[in-house]
């Protein structure tokens, strides 16, 4: 496991440009960024001066700052990716990337939510429609969390449903700024959050988790432990996690636990992984793509093991990348007409 910032080819390879555009960078950017790591200015930099270029353009109407403000963050949110540990470089620019979806937030509704977890703090934005039917809580995994899927909220609440932007243990600021991290009871974490939304009467409807890659885990296995969580979409998670031998995901494991001690990962991951007794009683949707280099369809069939065969559903994109970020639109319109039929039911 190595601390510093890897070669643009291998970001490039980490955060392919269909992953880039699936979390928000608009496609100027996009090529902003290839153009500079070609001529050698390194990718952080490079991301962080594309967004300042957004953020000049934030003074204009009130809609036209927050797609500069959306687009801007989305820059900062891959500048960070960039530093797999909780540098002070890597804390600046995820501070950044927060105080700029604050911003946008501020002018298009938005509420920020934080709630006291295990001596730290979990956050979340809420997104919502005009006449909310349900909700839906939405995270990420190693290193993509919160706002980074303001492009899947704006689906939902396109659909009547309420987006729960939401960052858990070992992710964003709930690690970088409060020091909470993965060793604790992550089932219980995500259970917070359905709490939040119950106790809530401007958030009626049921609830649903979304979860993508190591995230789809934490949606599985707090569905297991937590009935009220009426459905779960699993993208592209492994229900027995393990160490890769690749550089990203094994340092992103041990930045979000707080060790780069090998056994003391694989430790944790068994502690998170689905049990054998574990059942999964609410609607189930796994989406998987056929090539994806980090999780397969066998790592991921332990879930659909776990539920009910006839209130589960397998969808599989024969080309789809990891978490299926090259058939982004079609997924999101997919997995959020599942949630508006499974909630009507």
């Amino acid at each position: 496991m190595t601390v510093g910032l890897a070669p643009a080819e291998v970001l490039w390879r980490a955060m392919a440009v269909p992953r880039l555009l699936d979390c928000g960078m608009v496609p100027s950017d996009v090529a902003g960024l290839r153009a500079a790591t070609d001529e050698g200015v390194p990718w952080d930099v490079a991301c962080a001066q594309l967004a300042e270029a957004q953020f000049e353009r934030a003074d204009g109407t009130s809609v036209t700052a927050v797609e500069a403000l959306r687009a801007g963050a989305a820059d900062l949110l891959f500048a960070q990716m960039a530093h797999n540990f909780d540098t002070a470089r890597k804390r600046e620019l995820y501070a950044a990337f927060t105080a700029a979806v604050g911003r946008a937030g501020a002018l298009a509704g938005w509420e920020r939510v934080q709630l006291p977890f295990a001596g730290g703090y979990l956050v979340g934005w809420i997104v919502r429609p005009a006449a909310p039917r349900g909700t839906v809580i939405l995270f990420g995994g190693q290193s993509g969390w919160g706002a980074a899927y303001l492009r899947l909220a704006d689906a939902l609440v396109a659909r009547g449903l309420t987006a729960f932007l939401v960052e858990g243990p070992g992710q964003g600021e709930p690690r970088l700024a409060s020091g909470l991290y993965l060793d604790v009871d992550v089932r219980a974490a995500y259970s917070t959050f359905v709490d939040h939304v119950l106790a809530r009467p401007d958030l009626p409807g049921p609830v649903g988790l979304w979860g993508n890659s190591m995230g789809g885990l934490y949606a599985g296995t707090t569905a297991a432990s937590d009935r009220r969580v009426t459905a779960v979409c699993i993208n592209g998670a492994p229900a027995q996690p393990r160490l890769l031998g690749m550089r990203t995901f094994d340092d992103q494991a041990a930045a979000m636990l707080g060790t780069t001690e090998p056994d003391a990962i694989q430790r944790n991951f068994d502690r998170l992984a689905l049990r054998p007794g574990d059942r999964i009683e609410s609607a189930l949707l796994v989406l998987h793509g056929g090539a994806d280099p980090i999780v397969s369809l066998a790592d991921q069939q332990p879930f659909l093991d776990a539920a009910d065969p006839d209130r589960s559903t397998l969808r599989i994109w024969v080309d789809g990348e990891h978490v299926v970020t090259n058939h982004a639109e079609e997924r999101n319109a997919f997995v959020t007409d599942w949630f508006c039929e499974r909630f009507q039911r």
